[in-house]
């Protein structure tokens, strides 16, 4: 029998959502599910949940366990073949609003704040010490689990828990497999969907999609660049900084325009505060969508709870088909994030990149790329500086590499001087007191 361990198990939504595709997987419904978190209401109302997705669309047949807080994590992990890690160390609040509100007090703004910058720096500094005790004890109690980690910020730690430790470790992220169909749906171009091939390759939320062909292989790019910019140039929309990309890079990415406007230097800038209507960027996002979050999931449950009318049908979330490939060696492609080590020829070997992969029962094995454009490497890599920077303040809990990190960030650097930049991160670091004592 498969046992399939989730970390963070609170996070009821996502939790709902892979393990109810586990439990819509003929090779994976009898599974066993151990459900793990901290907080006993959150890991209760999952426990509900999936208990009555279990009865109502798969008979029954999963055997659904609940593990509260830390001495129990090592029975949550015994003997299990996959570890699903979905944890926010620190939750919105106390810590996201304060990975907002400290940076405002000094000039820097931000939209989303998990994956760069320096709320996606301090997300990682405060995460990576936890993954750190989940891999002792992966070691020692499910040593040949896959680790499939969906908590951002995803390349910093996927990429510690791939170089700094043993366990089998898979970044996963569901903008590789929207990608193409959302920019063709974007320009009208929904009759290219069917039969369309893609590749896809680059880092998490900044993975670039390289080649697009119709089912009769006709590359589908120039129409695309030709839409885009007449698209921009007409009317305002929620994707224009990825519109821009293309416009001036000659490639679409994929993670939304909210998340890549803080990943560079060129679109949040104080100096002209019109580009924030000019391309549409929502600043402080990430904490508006917490709160609809927080109130959408409180109707949802009261709703759930009352009738228990729930249902499922398998999502594209990568987890369960990782899984069902591994189990039953029927291979399968998804867009990973694995270590560099020469896939990609123009960025760091010890990045982490997002790639093509294949799955079957050998395991995960990642796809050689070569070399990207080099404009797109340029935006890569300025990114990934800040990601290994940020990794080995982490493992070495050096607060003298945080600095540098952050003096690295485009956005950061771009709007803040050196002596502000080092107040910020000290401010920030107290602000989040016990979360951050280790530094």
């Amino acid at each position: 029998m498969v046992k399939i361990t989730f970390m963070g198990a609170g996070s009821t939504v996502f939790a709902r959502n892979v393990l109810g595709d586990c439990m819509c997987t003929p090779a994976l419904c009898d599974a066993e599910i151990a459900l793990y978190d901290i907080d006993g209401d959150r890991l209760n109302d999952s426990y509900v949940i999936l208990s009555a997705i279990n009865k109502n669309v798969n008979e029954g047949r999963a055997s659904i366990h609940t593990y509260l807080g830390v001495p129990n994590r090592k029975d949550a992990l015994r003997d299990a073949n996959f570890v699903v890690n979905a944890i926010q160390v620190g939750g919105y609040d106390p810590c996201t609003i304060t990975d907002f509100e400290v940076p405002k007090k000094y000039g820097l703004n931000q939209t989303i704040a998990d994956t760069l910058g320096i709320g996606g720096m301090m997300r990682a500094l405060r995460t990576i010490p936890v993954l750190e005790d989940f891999a002792r004890d992966m070691e020692e109690v499910c040593p040949d689990a896959y680790f499939l980690n969906y908590t951002n910020p995803m390349a910093m730690l996927t990429g510690y828990m791939q170089r700094y430790t043993k366990v089998k470790t898979i970044g996963l992220c569901h903008s590789v497999q929207t990608c193409s169909k959302t920019i063709l749906t974007e320009l009208g171009m929904e009759d290219k969907l069917e039969g369309r091939t893609e590749l896809i390759a680059g880092i998490n939320h900044m993975a670039w999609l390289l080649k697009l062909h119709d089912k009769d292989g006709h590359d589908l790019y120039p129409e695309i660049r030709r839409l885009a910019d007449q698209k921009n140039r007409e009317e305002k929309h929620k994707d224009m900084v990825r519109f821009e990309y293309i416009r001036h890079l000659g490639y679409y990415c994929t993670e939304s325009s909210e998340h890549n406007a803080e990943y560079n230097p060129l679109f949040i800038k104080s100096k002209y505060p019109d580009m924030i209507e000019d391309y549409q960027i929502p600043l402080d996002e990430y904490p508006r969508r917490c709160i609809r979050q927080i109130e959408g999931w409180n109707q949802e449950k009261e709703s759930i709870l009352k009738d228990g009318a729930i249902t499922h049908t398998r999502s594209l979330e990568y987890a369960s088909y990782i899984m069902e490939a591994v189990v039953t060696n029927k291979p399968y492609k998804i867009g990973g994030n694995v270590l560099n080590h020469g896939l990609i020829n123009n960025l760091p070997a010890d990045a982490c990149v997002e790639v093509p992969c294949l799955v079957d029962g050998s395991g995960i094995t990642p796809c050689h790329v070569g070399a990207l454009p080099t404009q797109l490497a340029a935006m890569n890599s300025s990114n990934i500086s800040v990601q290994l920077l940020t990794i080995e303040a982490a493992k070495n809990r050096d607060r003298r590499t945080i600095y540098q990190a952050a003096m690295m960030d485009p956005h950061t650097a771009a709007e803040l001087n050196i002596p502000d930049i080092i107040a910020m991160c000290d401010e920030l670091i107290a602000a989040h007191g016990e979360y951050m004592k280790e530094y």
